[in-house]
């Protein structure tokens, strides 16, 4: 299988006329890592739910040129949209959450600060992660074979994140994750698998203080999640996992329903036939 990149422009929507185009710094230094040469397939994406086959032409000291040769519209995401709030872990363990959303087929993940937070940050500080983290995403889609990069959200704090929701949607689905809730996760991702959107928050691994999950808690279910002790990066990750589960489940379902109407028309128009 060729080596996938991702190239930070967009391709050009035509299929039909195949075009040649330098790669962004990224993607070439890439490239000149793995010692491509000219005539090397690849393929490529833009992050807008196509890739395209492509080959590399020439190879410079920082530039590397490839012909585009067809694009490729490919259905590798989920009907649902996931999004992950947490108020950030400590060290580097954020890297993993970004990189198992990714791979899990995740649509954002929003980094918070809470009161009870380790890891604090602001400004350029907060900035250099942000793209750290959609680096972290950018690598694990390309790994994985998604063909859209999940949403990296600015560094904010709780409470200012919870002040911009707004109302909740129809569609969607919000999730105060508690070792204390009522309401188990297994029952209610099954039971509630009609939304379109879950945006699942969770606090750190110390919890949040009273006041925030009150304030949390006026616009969002508080969800059960049996993981003793609570681990911020395992819990999300079994939360996206579930939810992934229960999705894929309920599209296989809707294909076999659609085949079986589709067998069920086919055999209507031969008992009419006969009957002519």
């Amino acid at each position: 299988m060729p080596p996938r990149f991702y190239v930070d422009q967009p391709l050009g929507p035509s299929s039909s006329e195949p075009s040649e185009l330098s790669l962004p710094p990224s993607a070439a230094r890439h490239v000149q890592v793995l010692r491509l040469q000219p005539g090397s397939p690849l393929t490529l994406f833009d992050g807008s739910g196509a890739e395209w086959q492509a080959e590399v032409l020439a190879m410079g000291r920082s530039e590397v040129r490839v012909h585009l040769q067809a694009r490729q519209l490919v259905q590798r995401e989920l009907r649902q949209h996931i999004t992950l709030a947490l108020a950030m872990p400590a060290n580097d363990r954020m890297d993993g959450v970004v990189e198992k959303a990714t791979e899990l087929g995740g649509s954002a993940v929003q980094p918070l600060m809470s009161e009870r937070s380790v890891l604090r940050l602001s400004g350029e500080r907060a900035e250099k992660k942000q793209a750290h983290w959609r680096g972290v995403a950018i690598a694990a889609a390309e790994q994985c074979g998604r063909t859209r990069i999940p949403e990296i959200g600015a560094v904010q704090s709780l409470a200012s994140w919870l002040a911009g929701l707004g109302p909740q949607p129809a569609t969607q689905r919000r999730w105060l994750l508690s070792p204390t809730a009522a309401q188990p996760l297994q029952a209610l991702a099954a039971a509630q698998a009609e939304a379109s959107h879950t945006l699942v928050l969770s606090g750190p691994e110390g919890g949040l203080s009273p006041a925030e999950e009150d304030a949390a808690e006026v616009g969002m279910l508080m969800v059960k999640v049996s993981t003793v002790p609570y681990r911020v990066v395992f819990t999300m990750v079994v939360v996206c996992a579930k939810l992934v589960c229960v999705t894929v489940e309920e599209e296989e379902e809707n294909e076999e329903g659609k085949e079986e109407d589709d067998d069920a028309a086919e055999e209507e128009d031969v008992d009419d036939d006969e009957q002519f």
